[in-house]
């Protein structure tokens, strides 16, 4: 008797399971992807006696429920690339796409091929990655709170104390930042690979301290087997090609699916490196004078291969070239 297995296709909103039993049979059931989601979704898993999961990695979205899955100490977890997935449902010739039938594919990769299971990032990586969303999250509460004082400072009616309060409340944000950055830098120094692919970062001409900490909180949890494209489509940076029936195709825009924390540590290096790095510069300036992209646009593009210059980087362990990452397009490509 063969032991059931489980596919389960992985949502930002929702958790859709397809259990394989013994006869063959398949049962499809749903969970909102929250916390609650997924221990019910567990005790399904229990319910129906399976020891083995396949999920796909979804970048943002797959972890928390691989490391959910992977605590429990009767089960075993297979994280897919997301590459074997798509070549596995090319081989069944499935063209049609819809949440059921990636799980079902999933549970049918679980039961068919060899199974591999996936091993949890370690700790450390996983402290980076909660030191930097929250890093990120107090950031958004100071931009915030500096936008309130410049609205605020240009109102007669607004007393002063209050304008004192705003200040207040920045420099503790302010202060709250350093010291959580702090900690999380002493905290890498600790750890000589990761010392090193911090090093890497700030070595590239645009890259802060705070943007390279940001950056590996997302980066060093996902799978290592992923490829470049991979993370850009991850990130949503990938552009999507909009038509429909014999309408004019719209301007191609990036997907916004996936990462938006990885999308928001990009930022600011970018926008720096297309005024201080002379070949990030003239990269930008083309996309916009020549090819007739919108700055933004073109911002994009640059964070996109900026992705691809830090995956090269941190798999051959060599500093960044601009050179051979912001060489001149030739024709139509970026």
């Amino acid at each position: 008797m063969k032991t059931p297995v489980a596919g389960i296709d992985v949502g930002a909103r929702s958790l859709h399971l397809v259990v394989h039993t013994s006869t063959q049979s398949c049962n499809v059931a749903c969970f909102p992807n929250t916390l609650e989601g997924m221990t019910s979704l567990c005790d399904m898993l229990h319910q129906h006696q399976v020891r083995r999961v396949v999920l796909e990695a979804t970048g943002i979205y797959h972890l928390d429920l691989a490391l959910r899955l992977d605590a429990d100490p009767s089960l075993q977890v297979m994280v897919l690339n997301p590459k074997a997935a798509h070549a596995y449902a090319a081989a069944h010739m499935t063209r049609h796409k819809t949440d059921s039938i990636d799980a079902t594919l999933l549970a049918d990769y679980a039961r068919q091929m060899p199974f591999e299971a996936w091993e949890a990032p370690a700790e450390g990586t996983l402290a980076i990655r909660a030191c930097s969303r929250r890093l990120a999250a107090l950031t958004q509460q100071r931009t915030r709170a500096k936008n309130q004082l410049h609205a605020l400072a240009r109102t007669r009616s607004t007393p002063d104390f209050l304008l004192e309060d705003m200040r207040l409340s920045i420099a503790q944000l302010d202060a709250r930042i350093s010291d959580l950055q702090a900690r999380t830098l002493a905290m890498i120094q600790q750890d000589s690979a990761m010392s090193n692919i911090l090093a890497l970062l700030t070595s590239i001409k645009g890259f802060a301290e705070k943007s390279a900490l940001q950056l590996m909180g997302e980066l060093l949890v996902l799978p290592q087997d992923m490829r470049d494209k991979q993370w850009v489509a991850m990130a949503g940076l990938d552009p999507r090609q909009h038509q429909s029936g014999t309408s004019v195709a719209r301007q191609t825009r990036i997907s916004k699916r996936g990462n938006r924390y990885l999308r928001m540590a990009l930022f600011m290096p970018a926008l720096c490196a297309t005024q201080h790095e002379p070949h990030v510069k003239a990269y930008y300036r083309h996309l916009i004078e020549v090819r007739g992209l919108k700055k933004m646009q073109a911002l994009c593009a640059v964070k996109r291969k900026f992705l691809h210059a830090i995956h090269a980087m941190l798999r051959h362990d060599e500093p960044f070239d601009p050179t051979r990452f912001y060489a001149m397009p030739q024709g139509k490509g970026d």
